[in-house]
């Protein structure tokens, strides 16, 4: 391929990656209870429900011009079973959500999809219509096998479309990951002047009002949509569904993904509580997924907006810069590597070094899409850097790892102890499982092998959340807080008709909002944790924190009060860098060494 991947066919790689676990679960679970006693039944060789769907793992491998990608994707979903209603079930399982956002699996054993508009089929309490059962005729059969076949057709064209070629992402992506004097391109500033829709909104907006307090507003065109949000949550809570649904109703009148950011916040949170209030009945809800080259944009808004990835990279990237000053040879382990994003910078900050570049070897691991390629992105990201460092001129090696972060073992990663090694991971390790959910603990299980690894350094970034709480009402008002504070920061940066920032809300903040609100146990994939409870469990697992070079911090900190919005706040707590706006911490980034 000469150019960039077709993105726009590609939704979004950490929506698929996540909704996948909690379909497999979900579905695995609603199987088991529909049908108990089936001579049919699939057999569970593990005991842990945590690996259920991380048995016995196939590894291939692919080589591309100069790297190499080492492919460890879990294909036996159900362990041990390999009759031909098995392999069908297997297949019918995964197939229909590549185009879908998340199955939502509710604690009173029904399960919710929040489906795409190309939804194959239809499913209602855990029951797949149209498929076969163990007393399946053979006419059924005949029509499976066909449908089968119709299948293995449909993913030979798809085979093609997926090295399709598009020129425009090329020079987008240098534009928004290219570092040109250390400045991110100039979309918006924060002494803008303001959209013509906040102009005109400007006189009648919903506002959250102070308690008792109704001065200066009218009756007629101002609601306390935090009021409404919150009564809302403790009718859902208590289970009145008379009293939510007519809350709602109030919330929806007065809401709007196009609104101000309240109205916004509102609209997506009332999404979530009518998710968990249907938990007793089938329903489907239109979410649809972003193109990769979609959400690249709303990425290029987000960090013009916002500083909060731009400066955790730069800080990582400048320290990693530092440590492999006089090194031959760069080993990068990213956790959570999605589409690199992160490297391209660094790669051409490396072809600048006195003395040459060192070679830089990156493994990036991430969780698995859905469908018949589960590491195709992953892949993908690896093709992209390469052609960076050829063009900057970096000897480069790649390793793919697309599967549960906690199942990967040390020799998988393919440590050269002659190698300067830097462990990478900002901002994703609050999507694994706690300690509420299982007792063999994934974090603490990743925390281990990061250990093992023996890294020169570790970079951790952490999402400063609260809203992780076991109990409902608890975890609500805390996520109202912390996604407030996003819905106001762009609203206060970002003009309110940018398609953008409807995309980046919608696909980013809407999802994680929706998820903390509507799911439970394993399908609720956003348990963020705050950077001192991190630092608690990293120091347990066996790290000591590096203070992050004060010439770094300052250089942040000027960034900041010079490109940003004078509300963004970069303070230091010891040895973390904290980011927030308007006082309220959201980020926090620090590095770790081995104790």
């Amino acid at each position: 391929m000469e150019e960039e991947d077709d993105l726009e066919r590609k939704p979004c790689m950490l929506q698929d990656c996540l909704r996948l676990q909690a379909a497999e679960k979900s579905f695995y679970d609603a199987l088991v209870q529909s049908h108990p006693s089936s001579p049919h039944e699939f057999r569970d060789d593990n005991p842990d429900p945590d690996d259920n769907f991380a048995g016995s793992g196939t590894t291939s491998s692919e080589s591309y011009s100069s790297y190499t990608t080492d492919n460890s994707c879990d294909s036996d979903w159900f362990n041990g079973s390999g009759d031909f209603e098995a392999s069908f079930l297997q297949r019918s399982l995964i197939d229909p959500f590549r185009e879908t956002q998340a199955v939502v699996h509710l604690s009173n054993g029904a399960w919710n999809t929040i489906q795409s508009r190309n939804m194959p089929r239809v499913f209602e309490e855990g029951v797949m219509h149209g498929s076969m059962t163990a007393r399946g005729s053979r006419e059924k059969r005949s029509h499976l096998m066909n449908d089968i076949s119709h299948e293995e057709e449909e993913r030979s064209t798809k085979l093609s479309a997926v090295s399709s070629d598009d020129s425009e992402p090329s020079s987008l992506f240098d534009e928004v990951l290219l570092c040109k004097d250390g400045k991110s391109p100039a979309i918006f500033y924060a002494d803008r002047e303001p959209s013509s829709a906040q102009i005109a909104d400007s006189g009648a907006k919903t506002t959250r009002s102070k308690k008792g307090s109704n001065k200066g507003t009218r009756a007629s065109t101002t609601v306390d949509l935090w009021t409404l949000l919150t009564q809302c949550a403790q009718a859902v809570a208590s289970y009145d569904q008379r009293t939510a649904n007519e809350i709602l109703k109030q919330i929806r009148q007065n809401s709007s993904p196009f609104g101000d950011g309240l109205q916004r916040l509102a609209h997506y949170f009332a999404d979530g509580l009518e998710t968990r209030l249907a938990a007793g009945t089938p329903k489907f809800i239109l979410f649809q997924s972003a193109s990769a080259a979609d959400m690249l944009k709303a990425y290029r808004v987000y960090i013009t907006a916002s500083p909060f990835h731009r400066m955790s990279n730069f800080l990582a990237n400048r320290t990693i810069l530092k440590l492999a000053q006089n090194e031959s040879s760069l080993h990068i382990i990213d956790f959570g590597i999605s589409y690199g994003f992160q490297w391209p910078c660094l790669i051409h900050r490396l072809s600048e070094r006195e003395g040459g570049p060192p070679k830089l070897r990156i493994t990036g691991i991430d969780l698995p899409q859905p469908g018949f390629r589960p590491a195709e992105r992953v892949e993908e990201t690896g093709r992209r850097l390469e052609k960076y460092c050829q063009r900057f001129g970096v000897p480069f090696e790649y390793n793919c790892l697309a599967q549960k972060w906690e199942t990967i073992r040390l020799e998988d990663l393919k440590i050269d102890r002659s190698e300067v090694t830097v462990v990478n991971c900002l901002y994703r390790l609050k999507n694994l499982s706690d300690e509420t959910v299982t007792a063999n603990c994934p974090r603490d299980a990743l925390l281990r092998l990061i250990r093992r690894i023996n890294p020169n350094i570790f970079m951790h970034g952490v999402v400063n959340g609260t809203y992780n709480a076991p109990f409902f009402l608890t975890r609500f008002r805390e996520a109202l807080f912390h996604f407030s504070a996003l819905f106001d920061m762009f609203e206060a940066n970002v003009p309110r008709e940018d398609p953008s920032r409807l995309m980046f809300e919608k696909g980013l903040f809407g999802r994680d909002a929706i998820n903390v609100i509507a799911c439970e146990g394993a399908e609720r994939f956003e348990r963020p944790e705050t950077y001192k409870q991190w630092q608690v469990r990293n120091q347990r697992a066996g790290f000591k924190q590096l203070p992050l070079a004060p010439d770094l911090v300052n250089r942040v900190k000027e960034m900041v009060k010079k490109e940003y919005h004078k509300d963004f706040v970069v303070d230091e707590d010891g040895k973390w860098v904290l980011q927030g706006w308007k006082g309220r911490i959201l980020f926090a980034t620090t590095s770790w060494v081995p104790a």
